[in-house]
């Protein structure tokens, strides 16, 4: 149990539902918030991890064109992919919902309406790209052109994916239509906008008052508000999406990040009503001594620390609905990938058009889940752009999951069950050394929990690996293979040390393995908790162990990464 009680809402950014995931998508928003909540969970605390598919915006339009379906065939169809991947991943989601329910809409229009009675809602004409070609107005992801920040060559008409900065699209260097390459020309339109800058003054007071945001987030924000806040427009000239409740806009739809974030609450409303507490959402939203921390990728961090929080204070101004503002927001970096080409190994950018990624779905038919998650848990990008290599994947689990974590429960249970008939009864006297590996394993233990909590899972599996590092030791200096003819109570006494060592690592590598770690479970009898809470038990009890890890073959690494040389060819 903890040391405190915490009640926690989490979120990882809403993928949208037009493409399948890849190993990008894991580390940015899913993987980290997942090993978080599995954490708190053992903790014992109050967690609802909620999630869902973003399924309007151009990009699924975009999608939806290119195939020659409607957006409704390609989210259907996307949502349902995604669930199942996430599951196969072991995402523990307490809900996985969608944008395109009518409870959501509902909730968007109610946001609107509440931000409009509060005045922060305008109407202006603005410039916005046309196709004279295709004869319609062109939603921002329907253009595309240089970065005139960065000079990316493959900037989308709102956002740089290469440097996260935000423009008009007309303010492109040679933008043009992204369905036929055609040239675009700027008319005029008519859109509602969030007037942000009326926000500018509590949003940076609030943010300067988070002492535990990641510094480089916080720097980043303040310094763009410091910059000046613009109005944001909350409509857009497309037909799939959440209709406007506003005469003479029949024929737009909300802006996709308008209506998006939104979708946190819709979901956790949604899980409330399959739980059969309709009304238990609120806890979770309103109530000031919940924790609502965001996991993202970089390029989502403007959307949660300004226009999300003004969204949520204004809304919440009324008095009716007094939602409260995000705790925390890990922005995690990017990851690249590691391609064989020309006989060297180099570092690229995934590219979904060129089918440049690793994609989860594949990953998983080739590895199971937990080795997957292993070694991207080792390689979150919590302070910088990180690099995906199949042969590193390969070395991470073969030496430390196997090599360390593995080779300790393999070793202790099979010693156990082999000499001792898999039971282990507590000692009248703990021998020799057991305060002394107890004490570091409480000083590792204390300082995983204080990574978790900081949420930095990378952090924090460098503490699991040590744990594994330390109880091999221990059993080295043992060495029970010598001294179980000449001293087996003494044996038997070590064995019994061992196996709460074990406990303690299979208590913290549950978070990232924890298919793994229950399956332990099937053959090994006894507590899983930290030394720290340890009651030593009347005995530990082993029967049918069996590897809970295989070993990752030259042969699987090497189809896996012609597959990406192939693609980036």
């Amino acid at each position: 149990m903890s040391e405190r009680s915490e009640r926690y809402l989490v979120t990882s950014a809403l993928p949208y539902a037009n493409g399948p995931l890849h190993v990008g998508h894991m580390v940015g928003a899913y993987l980290p918030a997942d090993i978080f909540v599995r954490y708190l969970r053992m903790r014992g605390e109050d967690v609802v991890y909620v999630c869902g598919t973003d399924e309007h915006g151009v990009p699924i339009t975009l999608t939806a064109e290119r195939e020659g379906k409607s957006p409704r065939e390609i989210v259907d169809y996307w949502y349902a992919h995604m669930k199942e991947t996430f599951a196969r991943f072991s995402i523990s989601f307490d809900n996985f919902s969608r944008t395109s329910t009518p409870l959501h809409a509902q909730n968007t229009q109610l946001f609107y309406r509440k931000l409009k009675q509060g005045g922060y809602i305008s109407k202006a004409e603005s410039k916005q790209m046309y196709s004279p070609t295709e004869g319609r107005f062109l939603p921002d992801r329907y253009v595309e052109g240089t970065c005139p920040v960065c000079g990316y060559r493959e900037a989308r008409g709102d956002q740089c994916d290469n440097c996260g900065s935000w423009y008009e699209a007309y303010e492109l260097i040679e933008p043009h239509s992204k369905i036929t390459g055609g040239p675009v020309e700027v008319r005029e339109t008519t859109h509602l906008y969030l007037d942000l800058p009326k926000f500018a003054g509590r949003l940076k007071d609030w943010i300067s008052s988070q002492r535990h945001w990641r510094e480089p987030v916080k720097n980043f924000i303040i310094s763009m508000i410091e910059g000046g806040l613009e109005r944001r427009p909350i409509t857009r000239d497309i037909s799939w999406g959440v209709p406007v409740p506003e005469p003479g806009f029949e024929d737009k739809r909300f802006y996709v990040w308008f209506d998006a974030p939104i979708g946190y609450v819709s979901s956790t409303q949604e899980w409330a009503e399959k739980i059969g507490e309709p009304d238990r959402w609120r806890e979770y939203w309103q109530d000031p001594g919940t924790r609502l921390i965001h996991f993202i990728g970089k390029d989502n961090t403007v959307f949660h620390t300004t226009m999300w929080p003004a969204m949520l204070m204004g809304v919440a101004e009324d008095g009716e609905e007094p939602y409260i503002l995000p705790y925390d927001v890990p922005a995690n970096e990017f990851m690249n990938l590691e391609v064989p080409v020309e006989g060297e190994r180099r570092a690229m950018q995934m590219s979904t058009s060129r089918n440049l990624a690793v994609w989860l779905h594949d990953a998983l038919d080739r590895f199971p889940a937990d080795p997957l998650r292993f070694y991207l848990a080792s390689t979150l990008p919590e302070t910088g752009d990180v690099v995906f290599s199949w042969r590193e994947f390969q070395n991470r689990v073969n030496s430390d999951l196997i090599g360390n974590l593995g080779n300790y429960v393999n070793r202790v249970l099979s010693f156990a069950e082999r000499y001792f008939g898999g039971t282990l009864r507590r000692p009248s006297k703990l021998p020799a050394g057991t305060e002394e590996v107890f004490e570091d394993f409480r000083r590792l233990e204390e300082s995983y929990g204080r990574k978790m909590l900081d949420e930095r899972p990378r952090e924090a599996f460098a503490d699991l690996l040590a744990l594994g590092r330390r109880a091999n030791r221990f059993f080295d200096a043992a060495a029970p293979w010598k001294t179980r003819k000449e001293d087996p109570e003494r044996t038997r006494a070590d064995l019994y040390v061992c196996c709460a060592l074990l406990g303690s690592i299979a208590y913290h590598a549950t978070p990232y393995v924890p298919g793994s770690m229950e399956r332990l479970q099937g053959f090994f009898e006894g507590p899983v908790e930290r030394i720290t809470d340890l009651a030593p038990p009347e005995a530990y009890r082993v029967e049918g162990a069996r590897p809970l890890f295989s070993r990752i073959e030259d042969a699987a690494v090497t189809e896996a990464e012609e597959q990406l040389a192939r693609a980036a060819g």
